[in-house]
């Protein structure tokens, strides 16, 4: 989904900026998704769910 974005970008160096060296994956964001739309998070409320490998908190 970013590779346009990214193009000029070598892709090692793009995943060595991120906390965990690596990119997200789609099934990664989903099961967050997914999560948020279960029962199991039924008591979150008002909070927003960073899901991005630590990227915002370095």
């Amino acid at each position: 989904m970013t590779d346009r974005f990214t193009q000029s970008i070598p892709r090692a160096a793009l995943e060595s900026m991120h906390p965990i060296v690596r990119t997200g994956k789609p099934e990664e964001i989903a099961e967050a998704v997914i999560w948020l739309s279960s029962p199991a998070s039924s008591f979150v409320t008002g909070h927003t769910l960073t899901v991005d490998g630590g990227h915002t908190a370095q």
